[in-house]
């Protein structure tokens, strides 16, 4: 397994304007992450509760909604489901920049503004995992999560730092407005994708869709493998550790450190680089080191929050721009790696509930992580919240370590259709 900047699918039509797409609105997602916690802080006086509050509102659907989006992502053409939700997106986040010039923007809109973001997100996430396959040979599987995991680190790169500058420009309100333009363009560039699920035609001889007893089928086939199962509860371990710290992490910043929103967005952006190293060196080392070993391993280095507070003895930003690029380096060994697995190992008729099961398990854990940080850092304090938070993070990678993933030298063959 090598990087595969120059493989098959630069001359793959369809999977280069699905990559398009996907890269518009990595970008402008990067803005409007940046810009609603931050403008709860500045313009709203937000707590640690608030921001939590915020956040889990925002993921709360994938736990809600995840089982029964995943019988129908499986049931009807992804694509259109994508391009929908784009455009709701595009809708919502339009509100933030019409209520500020209205003057009705307030902290509850910011919340409805993250649940119903999130509604259409667990749509558009759940159908977007489960057409790659579709659209691409499952050979290329690899090289199509690289490239998109590329596009994802080059946003990260460059989104919170220019967001931070453009929010000090033109306030979070018009930042918010840029992901809101990034949506629409990357609708219409799905609309461009040719390649489409041939529609689902029923004989009048088969038996009547029971859903239930479909969901019910994409639970099994996570809980019944060992190996989902095994990445399911290190995912979710991690994402409740690394969100309780991130509910607390821009009041650390913004108001203990006393960053500036250029500062803070300048922390991301080298976390970002990091993720871009990580996605450069990706195969050599996982290679080298082995796909199961490198899984532990890099599910495991969120634990390096636990070292924030550090920022209080000096040297602040360099600090968390330290944790940043160390976390931000796991996160594609991880990504990739395991997204990859999940895909070869799963038939295509099932990817879409085998993807909303393992959005519900790994994202059920957001909004409580995020809930929970708030509420410790409203009450035990924000640098007592980030130990906690990094522990339970770095103790994620025991779930590959325990388990047969472990064991695991390289890909799987991917399974037959």
């Amino acid at each position: 397994m090598k990087l595969r900047l120059s493989g098959n699918l630069w001359r793959h039509r369809d999977f280069t304007r699905f990559w398009f797409s996907d890269t518009v609105s990595q970008f402008g997602s990067q803005f409007s992450g940046f810009a609603l916690p931050v403008l709860a802080v500045l313009s709203f006086n937000a707590t640690p509760l608030d921001i939590g509050i915020i956040t889990a509102l925002a993921i709360a659907p994938y736990p809600l909604l995840g089982l029964f989006v995943g019988v129908w992502a499986d049931r009807f053409r992804k694509r259109r489901i994508m391009v929908v939700c784009n455009l709701g997106r595009m809708a919502t986040l339009a509100s933030v920049p019409v209520g500020y010039v209205l003057g009705t923007l307030s902290l509850t809109q910011l919340f409805a503004v993250a649940l119903v973001t999130g509604i259409f997100s667990v749509f558009f996430d759940i159908s977007y995992q489960a057409y790659l396959p579709i659209l691409v040979d499952r050979g290329d599987l690899i090289e199509g999560n690289q490239k998109l995991q590329l596009s994802a680190s080059g946003a990260q790169v460059a989104g919170p730092g220019i967001a931070g500058f453009l929010y000090q420009a033109i306030g979070g309100a018009f930042t918010v407005a840029a992901d809101s333009i990034g949506y629409l363009v990357s609708a219409i560039m799905l609309l461009s994708v040719k390649k489409d699920e041939q529609p689902k035609v029923r004989n009048n001889a088969d038996q009547a869709p029971d859903f239930f007893a479909e969901m019910k089928e994409g639970v099994e086939v996570v809980l019944g493998n060992r190996y989902l199962r095994m990445i399911a509860g290190a995912t979710a371990t991690s994402n409740l550790g690394t969100n309780m710290v991130i509910a607390v992490s821009s009041i650390f910043a913004l108001r203990t450190l006393r960053f500036t929103t250029a500062e803070y967005g300048l922390v991301g952006s080298i976390g970002a680089v990091g993720f871009l190293a990580g996605v450069l060196v990706l195969n050599r080392i996982t290679t080298r080191v082995g796909l199961g070993r490198i899984l532990a391993l890099s599910i495991s280095m969120p634990g390096v929050f636990v070292l924030y507070p550090l920022a209080l003895l000096g040297y602040p930003f360099a600090v968390l721009a330290g944790v940043s690029f160390i976390v931000g380096l796991s996160i594609p060994f991880y990504n990739v790696n395991q997204i990859s697995l999940r895909q070869a190992i799963t038939p295509d008729r099932l990817q879409g509930r085998m993807n909303a099961t393992m959005r519900t398990i790994v994202w059920g854990t957001i909004p409580v992580g995020s809930l929970l940080g708030g509420l410790l850092g409203n009450y035990v304090g924000v640098v007592d919240t980030i130990y906690v938070g990094g522990a339970i993070a770095g103790l994620a990678g025991a779930w590959i370590a325990l388990g047969p993933v472990i064991r695991l030298s390289r890909q799987p063959q991917p399974v037959e259709s």
